[in-house]
């Protein structure tokens, strides 16, 4: 089998990261494998002891760096299976009866965000697994994984879009938050911004401040190509502030005194 660094240069993306982001969780890969038995053949992979929510599988390798498989049966009711095509999306799972008078006024309401979630569609995967990048012990992973705060978020975004520029759109369903982010990445291949949800942070380990990124390894090489040619330019994080009473012409004279002839 080919190994992963020969698809990826782990460390210099790693590297890339952390010189220009200084990201604080750990950037974690995700893969989605078609029998359990391919998961439980990764490399020093750990199983879950308990019932847990994907979100907790998902900290347990950005918070812990841990390298962790599941399969529907790990996760506590249909939601997170489902999100990652482990579970049928039926007619059970679109009724969304548990969220009715909880997190949507009405079974109408509860249906219809059932409907808005992007997932992956059931019948081909069994089981995931996620590992932090720098293990390199996904080969390669479907998705990476990055937390940061809104500064951070939007220079990586700057990065992404320096060369080839395209608008990124992305969604906001709300509840189960985790089908704006690896659920939209894994089915459409594009990166996917999310707000995570209460479920994430109460149970997954999100911190107040983060926003998280699912996006394909092949987007990560030009993310780091744009992040060096931003802080060429002088645009880098930490975004240092400038001043809200000050005479912004100097500020925006260093930035754009060269292209502005």
């Amino acid at each position: 089998m080919t190994k992963l660094d020969e698809y990826y240069d782990w460390d210099a993306i790693l590297d890339g990261l952390n010189k220009y982001l200084r990201i604080r969780a750990t950037p974690i890969g995700m893969k989605l494998f078609e029998t359990k038995e391919e998961m439980e053949a990764v490399e020093k992979i750990r199983r879950p002891g308990s019932i847990h929510t994907a979100d907790q599988i998902v900290g347990q390798a950005a918070r812990l760096g841990w390298t962790v498989g599941a399969t529907a049966d790990d996760f506590v009711g249909a939601q997170c299976g489902a999100v990652m095509g482990l579970h049928p999306q039926d007619e059970e799972w679109h009724k969304g009866e548990r969220y009715a008078g909880v997190w949507y006024e009405t079974p109408e309401d509860a249906r219809n965000h059932q409907s808005a979630m992007t997932v992956v569609p059931s019948g081909q995967f069994q089981a995931m697994a996620v590992s932090p990048l720098a293990s390199k012990r996904l080969n390669p992973p479907d998705i990476c994984l990055i937390y940061a705060t809104p500064a951070q978020m939007i220079i990586f975004i700057n990065g992404l879009q320096w060369a080839g520029y395209k608008k990124l759109d992305f969604s906001v369903v709300g509840e189960s938050s985790c089908a704006d982010s690896w659920g939209r990445a894994l089915s459409t291949g594009e990166p996917s911004l999310s707000l995570p949800c209460f479920a994430e942070r109460r149970y997954g380990g999100v911190l107040e401040d983060e926003l998280l990124m699912a996006i394909p390894p092949a987007y990560l090489p030009k993310v780091v190509e744009g992040l060096a040619a931003l802080s060429k330019n002088g645009l880098r994080y930490p975004i240092a502030q400038y001043g809200i009473q000050n005479d912004v012409r100097a500020g925006m004279g260093v930035s754009y005194s060269s292209t502005s002839k």
